[in-house]
């Protein structure tokens, strides 16, 4: 990113997403057998390297235009991020319906293309100079990787819900087909409604950042518990309980997913990273590389405990991923803080002074 510039990253990124994204709609199109199964895997790999390098570019021109208020504009941008969850499944399926498999990629590709010379012309470009920081310095701090780890159970649990929560629903509630989006509706309404709400709590307080970690992982292992609900707890499952517990998920994941960034940028400060934008690109990457990490493993493990265990384990287990994450920050959060306020009782040059005076006194 500090090489190729961001603004030339994040439109390139949109560019290649948006050719990936028509070429899929292409497939059907191809004759069956492994030549289309290899295709399928290259398109959405292709696709797949667009959109990180349109991800990561965003977040970093983003905190690099809106240093102080990073959270509150991460918060906003999630607003998008949950309109996209809302409309695409409805539209998609709209225009699958009237005019085939084609028709929807190849509209979807064409706005995103178009969105390319606009953003080409309206984002403003940043210079940047390569620091010193690396990679590796960085995931290797231990509050890094707590961050890290939060992140990677707060997108697995999001992508658990993908391939099983809607063959629940139609099995558990009878839902016909078309009902089974509006459910999905509280989650994504949700989370987009309170993630500018929580982001402006954590840039105006930053102190509170680390209650809304913990508190915010707690709660979501705490909803994945109820969601099924688990067999121990005897509970019947009934639609509005379920609904409700999916609003209070969105609401948990925004606690825990909108201060993470800022809190990174802040750990890599303490630590000597130098600030700009090459530092802003290595926190992004690392954002986006757990957060698909987690969408690979959420759906993939989720999957497999739906079919062997049944929806109600299934989504308690993998609230574990949550609960751990929870528990990990606050004990390491609980720690820092009995060890800043010990070395503020007792700093260095203490016991010297004490044994200088007392020889002295002698």
């Amino acid at each position: 990113l500090t090489h190729i510039g961001a603004k030339f990253m994040f439109v390139a990124g949109m560019f290649v997403s948006g050719c990936g994204t028509i070429l899929f709609g292409m497939l059907d199109k191809v004759p069956s057998g492994p030549t289309f199964i290899g295709l399928c895997f290259l398109v959405r790999a292709v696709d797949a390297v667009g959109f990180a390098a349109a991800m990561t570019a965003s977040f970093s021109i983003l905190a690099k235009a809106f240093p102080n208020n990073i959270a509150t504009v991460l918060g906003c941008l999630e607003i998008f991020t949950g309109l996209g969850l809302v409309l695409g499944p409805p539209l998609g399926g709209f225009l699958y319906q009237s005019f085939g498999y084609e028709v929807p990629f190849i509209t979807l590709g064409c706005i995103v293309l178009v969105l390319v010379p606009v953003n080409m012309c309206i984002l403003p470009k940043y210079d940047s100079i390569p620091s010193k920081g690396s990679f590796w310095k960085l995931i290797l701090l231990p509050k890094v990787l707590l961050l890290c780890l939060t992140i990677f159970s707060l997108s697995a649990c999001l992508g658990f819900l993908d391939p099983t929560m809607s063959l629940f629903i139609l099995k558990k509630f009878k839902l016909p087909a078309g009902y089974v989006g509006l459910v999905f509706l509280g989650l994504a309404l949700s989370y987009s409604l309170s993630s500018p709400l929580l982001g402006l709590l954590s840039d105006k307080l930053p102190y509170l950042r680390k209650w809304l970690l913990v508190s915010g992982g707690l709660m979501t292992a705490l909803c994945f518990f109820m969601l099924g609900p688990a067999p121990v707890l005897h509970i019947e499952s009934q639609l509005w309980m379920f609904v409700l517990v999916l609003v209070l998920i969105g609401f948990s994941l925004g606690m825990s997913a909108i201060p993470v960034f800022p809190e990174i940028l802040h750990c890599a400060y303490e630590n000597g990273f130098e600030e700009g934008l090459s530092l802003l690109g290595l926190v992004s990457g690392l954002f986006s590389a757990m957060w698909s990490l987690g969408a690979f493993a959420g759906p993939t493990l989720g999957g497999f405990l739906n079919e062997k265990l049944g929806f109600e384990w299934a989504s308690a287990i993998q609230g574990g991923w949550a609960l751990l994450s929870g528990l990990a920050t606050g004990i390491f959060y609980i720690t820092e803080a009995t060890r800043r306020s010990s070395s503020l009782q007792n700093p260095p040059g203490n016991n010297e002074e004490r044994s200088h005076l007392m020889g002295s006194e002698t």
